[in-house]
């Protein structure tokens, strides 16, 4: 408790100090800085969950999400929340207590040149897998873009606190009409409070430049560099990728992009976690109309592990479905399968959820919600006893006030 209670003063000090990043006006009095756009909502769901070694179990649970974006064309910035509380109703109390998931972006745009930097903060009680919170069941919009980075957790568990931070900055310059410069750089930290996985960090760095030719086509050239450690342990290795990437527009609303080249993988400790040589890919796909988007993902590569293991090989499969259905019923499917081998060749897990989701507006500020959500997980790995094993699977329904966008003004 106290933890979640830390992390959320820290959240409420980020907000302030990124709302503070608008400039005030130049002359007169002092104003705070509310121009932009806002929405938010709150929920009330309960679910059943059911299908593990676990037993069955019913919670409730009270949510909430906001997003603002200040408009500000040159100096864009935006905020994503989501979070609440889960309790238990009957049977066994697993992934109950807060979670939390804040987001924020802040660029800086000028004619020839652009900086985007960003940090996503994560607590929760479980790995991360439907809607932006990362909790399923809770009413939050899936089938949607998430704005929120990934958090290296590719191995699934059940009751098990997490604390993840990815901080990231990308920077552009237009060099010509046709040539782009691009660098950027991330830090991601995953820690176990619990002490029942494994913490790690992981340090990036990029840069390469982009050719398009034409408006629709695109070819680039990218070198990554990765070094990945682990706090309780000695060992660490990194990792040097060369991509070659091509993006086609084919229309206004389809676009597609691939990207292919060799990793070399160079261990602090070749005797545990050996070097080699591997490959990295990976592709999408989006499709974007004014009442649905498609999206789909897959990346081939190298993370820290899960969690779990002393680096691995990660592939990772995405979809994303979302559909409204004239002004009052939207429907959101969403689904993940990740492969998580470990670079030591100690075991191989595999990890698929997918869900589904129908929300209808009731008048004009209330909706209520019905999903469902399916995980499952097996492992050929010796891993901790709090990782998912089995299927598990989620029926949720639930109430929420949501009023339309508000569009503040100083």
């Amino acid at each position: 408790m106290r933890l979640s209670l830390q992390l959320v003063a820290l959240l409420m000090i980020a907000t302030a100090a990124a709302d503070a990043q608008v400039v005030p006006e130049a002359t007169g009095p002092r104003s705070l800085p509310t121009a932009g756009n806002l929405n938010y909502s709150v929920r009330y769901s309960e679910s059943a969950e059911f299908g593990t070694l676990l037993g069955d179990w019913q919670s409730g649970t009270v949510s909430g999400s906001a997003g603002y974006a200040n408009g500000i064309e040159h100096l864009p910035f935006s905020l994503d929340f989501g979070g609440g509380y889960t309790w238990p109703i009957s049977g066994v109390a697993y992934n109950t207590g807060f979670y939390e998931n804040l987001f924020l972006s802040q660029g800086f745009v000028e004619r020839k040149w652009n900086l985007q930097v960003s940090d996503n903060v994560g607590y929760r009680r479980q790995t991360p897998t439907t809607g932006f919170s990362g909790v399923p069941g809770t009413g939050e919009p899936i089938g949607v873009p998430n704005p929120s980075p990934t958090s290296g957790e590719s191995i699934l568990t059940l009751n098990t606190t997490t604390v993840n931070n990815t901080a990231t900055g990308e920077f552009q310059r237009t060099l010509s009409h046709t040539m782009i410069f691009n660098a950027g750089a991330s830090s991601m930290l995953l820690r176990f409070p619990d002490a029942n996985g494994l913490d790690s960090d992981d340090l990036t760095a990029n840069s390469g430049l982009t050719w398009r030719p034409n408006a629709r086509n695109s070819l680039g050239g990218t070198y990554e560099f990765s070094r990945f450690t682990y706090p309780g342990s000695s060992v660490s290795f990194v990792s040097h990728v060369v991509l070659a990437t091509y993006t086609r527009q084919w229309t206004r609303r389809l676009n597609t992009t691939g990207g292919l080249g060799p990793e070399w993988i160079e261990s602090s400790d070749s005797a545990i976690l050996p070097s080699s040589i591997r490959v990295s890919a990976n592709a999408g796909l989006t499709y974007q109309m004014r009442s649905e988007s498609i999206g789909v993902n897959y990346t081939h590569g190298t993370n820290g592990g899960g969690g779990y293991l002393l680096g691995a090989e990660l592939d990772s499969l995405n979809g994303n479905f979302s559909r409204e259905y004239g002004k009052k019923l939207t429907v959101g499917i969403t689904g993940s399968y990740m492969r998580t081998t470990g670079l030591n060749s100690n075991g191989v897990t595999n990890a698929e959820y997918g869900g589904a989701q129908a929300t209808r507006r009731l008048g004009r500020y209330f909706n209520a919600f019905a999903s469902y959500t399916a995980i499952n997980q097996t492992s050929s790995s010796s891993l901790s006893a709090n990782v998912l094993s089995g299927l598990q699977q989620i029926i949720s329904f639930g109430i929420g006030y949501s009023p339309r966008q508000v569009e503040l003004r100083h």
